[in-house]
């Protein structure tokens, strides 16, 4: 079992940055790839990046390439998403994920076991 705690959502205006943090529990956290999803009002809920279990390799959906970049501290059960140049197409909830799928299977949101309860991003204009 993996809990998850997101935090560092927000209210920010266009063109600014926030980073979210994710804390896991469990010792078995390095052995998980993990994820940000999300999702805004009317709208199903939607991948945005995802880092493997030892943190080499990482990958994006192309609306936040260039601007988001996820990380993580296997040290410190944590996973993390910078996030700049946010723009209002960004404002949603963010979720953070975790599965034992790795590679392209690893963008499906069905593929993850195991979720936080989300942190509000809200990008005013």
């Amino acid at each position: 079992q993996v809990q998850l705690v997101e935090s560092g959502g927000g209210l920010v205006q266009a063109g600014g940055s926030l980073r979210l943090s994710c804390a896991a529990s469990g010792r078995t956290f390095s052995t998980y790839t993990m994820a940000w999803f999300r999702q805004a009002p009317g709208e199903q809920r939607a991948f945005v990046a995802r880092i493997s279990s030892s943190g080499g390799s990482t990958f994006y959906t192309d609306s936040v390439k260039g601007r988001f970049t996820i990380s993580r501290d296997n040290a410190k059960n944590a996973v993390y998403l910078e996030m700049n140049s946010l723009n209002s197409e960004d404002t949603a909830v963010y979720y953070c994920a975790a599965t034992r799928v790795s590679g392209l299977m690893a963008t499906q949101a069905p593929r993850y076991d195991f979720w936080g309860q989300g942190t509000q991003v809200t990008v005013s204009s």
